[in-house]
């Protein structure tokens, strides 16, 4: 099957872990962890792939993150992970079925090349805006290795065919697995027999669009690197491997949304019961002894002074807007931008976001340090609010939805060479 440059997604010849391999390889994202952690999570596991993805782990201590010798080093190491047959490239293109196991449940869906064009033109559907500085990061990040090495976390309707095809190919033994990576189990199987890359490709090309989960810095990014490569490619035809990001989609019937939590950093001028009764205007607060995790939409949960309270609107806002309805941007019209001055919660310092994943207990050691003055926990925004918001054309607030598990860096990346 001949795939087009504006088809959604095509196959690739990826680079990943030899046979037995993988265990010693694949990490967590790099951006959920920092460079401490990431130091001691790749101690003794010379072939980490943080070694990549963070390489300010093998320079001093004092190392800028974003200092030039840091994508030098990253660059030199995925070279030596690949030299030493620690990784292989696959000889043709391929698409590659990614399994994600934790907690008890699993989802499975198929890491591919997805099309910069259709991202381009939105049948990549973003939902999210991204900070220049991280975005620069990954620009620099993938010319630096000429690799796409972070995957981009997409969602795709469910479909019984696409099912039924993954079904097949992971019966079988996995060609990578590593457990214990960001508490989850990760498989990779290598689709290379035509037939089924070809009958994956149709069933994925024929949707209206694919919509980006986690990962909008690294699409973007993507982006920024095709326009730059084919820009200065004389002969460019749209069938370079430069025109596509790494992607792992996933059916929207599988994936797990949990809440994404704000700290902020001061008071805005007010001490703890001055704050409460500004916010005793338009809500019902009541006092909780235990960390607060909403059990509904439209209510919040908070950490002030020491103490928990839930939230309750008074006057809950009533809209069709996709955006407007949001918790997330609910709470941001009538308790952050008024009462905490929070503006622009891209670029303002004093916010700050916890992913779902480390609980309330987190807002409240947060606080509790002094180094933020109040958390706020929500409900879970849903999967049909994200594609709602995407299909408008909209852009939720930032940090709206945290996907849990991650994608693992390592188990597969993209060589744009």
């Amino acid at each position: 099957m001949k795939f087009a440059p504006d088809d959604l997604v095509r196959p690739f010849a990826g680079l990943r872990p030899a046979p037995g391999r993988a265990a010693d390889i694949a990490a967590p994202p790099y951006d959920v962890v920092n460079t401490d952690e990431a130091r001691e999570l790749a101690t003794g596991k010379p072939f980490c792939f943080f070694h990549v993805s963070r390489a300010e782990i093998d320079l001093p201590p004092e190392t800028n993150p974003y200092a030039a010798e840091v994508y030098e080093t990253a660059a030199k190491n995925l070279q030596s992970f690949e030299r030493s047959g620690a990784l292989v490239r696959d000889s043709a293109p391929c698409f590659y079925i990614y399994r994600i196991t934790a907690g008890g449940r699993s989802q499975t869906g198929v890491a591919v090349s997805a099309s910069v064009q259709a991202y381009t033109e939105n049948r990549i559907k973003k939902h999210e805006l991204t900070r220049p500085a991280k975005e620069d990061d990954r620009v620099r990040q993938i010319e630096a290795v000429n690799s796409i090495t972070g995957p981009v976390f997409t969602v795709h309707r469910a479909s019984a065919e696409l099912a039924t095809l993954f079904g097949a190919v992971t019966s079988g033994a996995p060609d990578a697995d590593a457990d214990g990576i960001g508490g989850a189990l990760h498989e990779l199987w290598v689709v290379s027999e035509a037939a089924t890359v070809a009958s994956i490709g149709a069933l994925l090309n024929a949707m209206d669009a694919l919509y980006i989960a986690d990962g909008h810095h690294r699409s973007a990014a993507g982006g920024r690197i095709a326009a730059s490569r084919a820009a200065a490619n004389p002969y460019h035809d749209g069938s370079e491997a430069y025109n596509g990001f790494l992607a792992v989609s996933f059916p929207d019937d599988e994936v797990t949304i949990l809440d994404y939590n704000r700290v902020i950093r001061d008071l805005n001028g007010r001490d703890a019961a001055g704050f409460r009764n500004a916010l005793a205007d338009q809500f019902d607060i009541t006092p909780k002894g235990a960390p607060i995790r909403p059990a509904a939409r439209g209510t919040f949960g908070m950490y002030i002074d020491g103490a928990w309270a839930l939230l309750t609107p008074k006057t809950p806002p009533v809209t069709d807007d996709p955006v407007e309805r949001l918790d997330v941007q609910i709470l941001a019209r009538m308790v952050l931008e008024p009462l905490l001055g929070v503006t622009d919660q891209r670029t303002d310092t004093g916010i700050d976001f916890v992913g779902g994943s480390r609980g309330p207990e987190e807002i409240s050691r947060r606080v509790d340090s002094g180094e933020m003055a109040i958390g706020f926990t929500f409900f879970p925004t849903s999967l049909a609010d994200l594609m709602a918001v995407a299909d408008a054309d909209m852009i939720m607030p930032p940090k709206s939805t945290w996907f849990e598990p991650k994608l693992a860096d390592g188990m597969i990346s993209l060589p744009l060479d």
